[in-house]
């Protein structure tokens, strides 16, 4: 392969892996710019499983689920206080503080070995679950009933504060009452609500098909495939720049002979 063919292949690989990059941060961006008062976010695995990650602020905590924290956005937070509301060690409980826009929030992850029991904790007594495996596919459903909070509290909200109970799968979603009727990067859904309704108790109904078969495992063999494809192509290529390179060594006319008479 001559000089030059190897430069016309190095640029097509350079110019293959920038478009490749530029896809790829494309693909993950504005999946989440929303912020929310409280936040629920459930990752369901196809054995029942589940990880339920919390974000929410100590007044919606308070408010909403009656929380024995003060509200004050200059109060002192005990993590150990948190941590034991949220289940303690038995549930397998992490939590951390953040601050946005001068309040506490608490970030908070569960991991229980059926989703079924986070109701039995007092955060999420306010649900009811049901998993269960129909044929070839899983059927999950979740209903929020009332709050069993303290609306009345000194906390002065604005009226366009918003909660969401955001759900991730495991498998190809076959059908979901989600209201966007939108499925996010990932298998990803929302029941968005806002706060007063929440207060008031107007229930959220989640019910969700997914399929048997773990998305990672199509997932990994449609990346598998794509990559030999991808290698396949780039080899036709730079076979062909390097037959174009011989081709043209051998076009090429030899230079006269000096000294000729």
């Amino acid at each position: 392969m001559t000089v030059g063919a190897i430069c016309r292949a190095r640029t097509l690989l350079v110019a293959l892996l920038v478009a490749c990059a530029v896809a790829a941060g494309c693909s993950g961006a504005g999946v989440f710019n929303r912020e929310y008062e409280y936040e629920e976010e459930l990752y369901l695995s196809l054995d029942g499983s589940a990880t339920l990650n919390v974000h929410a602020s100590v007044a919606s905590l308070v408010a909403l689920r009656g929380a024995g924290l003060d509200p004050d956005p200059l109060a002192r937070v005990d993590l150990d206080q948190v941590r034991e509301w949220f289940g303690g060690e038995a549930a397998g409980v992490s939590v951390s503080l953040a601050r946005r826009d001068g309040r506490r929030f608490v970030h908070a992850s569960v991991n229980v070995a059926d989703v079924g029991d986070l109701s039995r904790l007092v955060p999420f007594a306010w649900s009811a679950y049901r998993f269960d495996r129909q044929d070839d596919s899983f059927e999950f459903r979740q209903v929020v009933g009332p709050s069993a909070g303290s609306p009345g509290s000194a906390v002065q909200w604005t009226g366009e504060e918003t909660v969401v109970f955001r759900m991730h799968l495991p498998s190809d979603i076959l059908y979901h009452n989600a209201p966007s009727r939108r499925v996010e990067r990932g298998n990803i859904l929302e029941w968005e609500q806002s706060l007063a309704e929440r207060l008031a108790g107007q229930p959220v109904d989640v019910e969700v098909h997914f399929a048997s078969e773990s998305i990672l495992y199509t997932t990994l063999l449609l990346f598998g495939s794509t990559v030999v494809a991808v290698a396949a192509i780039v080899s036709l290529v730079i076979w062909w720049i390097a037959r174009r390179g011989r081709d043209d060594d051998v076009a090429e006319p030899a230079a006269p002979a000096s000294g000729t008479r």
